[in-house]
């Protein structure tokens, strides 16, 4: 692209004078496709467009304007598009969802993963459903159960129900039965090493041969207190073990684990793993379009496998880039640890990144709406401060 940096800098000065001084990467990586940017070179741009906004945003309104006017003709006259994207297949509304894991404080990066979820179904009226996704016995803490309600009402504020995956074990079980039924799902009894060593040299399992019946018969059995202990069984898809993506041969849908859950008890013992939960719960609920991060890429195309199993249309997905902040605490693992510890003072201290410290610092739902918009959908991940981010944020905040 003949004059890129010049092309980078006009757009990043039309966005910021735009949106009160501010630019942002998103827009301003949209303008420069119509120039002929291709996606696959996103990554390889992305550090010098940042420093160029970084640059356009430090500047006073006035000295923008005026540098805009000598750049103004590197502007295409082909109308840009900003903010959310219209979503396919939308005329009759959308389904969408937030699946949160109850393992600790929501936080800023749940707000920018999965706003815009909210945002498509208030344009396009449908249902929002946030699903507490805790098949994870071990890190299910009792207190996510009041607190993601709480957190969720208040930046959402559509949420049409909320669903909790424990309480629906008994219907992945089903699936489990049907999956099996259908020659789609086994039991394996092999060991994760010589499983490994099947998934390294491409062949079957021995356990991939058993009938219907004999894997019906094992599953009873990874149910039964009595039966296969933990670590001795665990369900398997049956999709191919020459895939040509090792994450993709024959993985995992459900194990043992006796760990007592924080609303179950010890009611169960065999816990589905994400992508049986997620995939019957899609189907269940008929979702039409998905928004997740990309590093689920692959959760992704297992669900396509098990959606593909029972002739169930798959929903549109889009990959969107993260947030990646560099003196922000962004696990909630950590964040726990870290208030458990006295670190900090609990989920409100103003010094984490917690939806309860930001409610309570008085940032607007609107306001992150805004940001969320302006931004646009975008695969490419961002990486700032804290402090540059707050200050965008703070334009949308009044």
């Amino acid at each position: 692209m003949k004059d890129f940096e010049k092309k980078i800098r006009a757009y990043a000065l039309k966005n910021a004078i735009a949106h009160e001084g501010k630019a942002m990467q998103g827009p301003v990586i949209s303008s420069l496709f119509i120039e002929g940017l291709k996606r696959e070179e996103v990554g390889k741009y992305a550090k010098q467009i940042s420093e160029i906004i970084l640059e356009v945003n430090s500047c006073s309104p006035e000295e923008q304007k005026k540098e805009f006017e000598k750049l103004e003709k590197e502007v295409s006259e082909r109308e840009t598009h900003e903010g959310l994207d219209e979503l396919p297949d939308s005329e009759k509304g959308v389904t969408m969802r937030f699946r949160p894991a109850p393992s600790g404080p929501l936080h800023l990066g749940h707000i920018i993963s999965n706003l815009a979820s909210s945002i498509y179904v208030k344009k396009y009226g449908g249902k929002f459903y946030v699903i507490i996704d805790d098949t994870d016995p071990k890190t299910s803490l009792a207190s996510a159960y009041k607190d993601i309600p709480r957190d969720c009402d208040w930046i959402f504020g559509n949420v049409s129900e909320y669903l909790i995956a424990s309480d629906r074990i008994s219907l992945y079980y089903e699936y489990v039965e049907k999956l099996i039924e259908k020659k789609s799902a086994y039991v394996c009894t092999c060991s994760q090493e010589k499983f490994k060593e099947f998934v390294e040299e491409k062949k079957d399992c021995p356990c991939r041969k058993l009938t219907a019946k004999q894997n019906l018969e094992r599953w009873n059995k990874m149910l039964d207190k009595k039966g296969f202990k933990e670590g001795e069984a665990v369900l398997r898809f049956k999709s191919s073990m020459k895939n040509k993506n090792p994450a993709m041969r024959d993985f995992p849908l459900a194990r043992i684990d006796e760990t007592k859950h924080s609303r179950q008890g010890n009611k169960y013992r065999v816990w589905p793993l994400m992508n049986l939960a997620v995939a019957v719960d899609d189907m269940e609920l008929k979702m039409t379009h998905i928004i997740r991060g990309k590093d689920h890429r692959d959760n992704a195309e297992r669900q396509r496998m098990i959606f593909k199993v029972f002739k169930k249309k798959f929903p549109w997905v889009f990959f969107i880039g993260r947030f990646k902040f560099t003196d922000l605490v962004m696990s909630k693992r950590k964040l726990t640890a870290a208030i458990k510890s006295g670190e900090f003072s609990g989920e409100e201290d103003e010094r984490i990144p917690t939806m309860a410290s930001l409610r309570k610092r008085e940032f607007k739902p609107e306001a992150f709406s805004k940001f969320i918009e302006q931004r646009g959908l975008s695969e490419v991940d961002k990486v700032m401060d804290s402090k540059e981010f707050f200050q965008l944020l703070g334009n949308f905040n009044r």
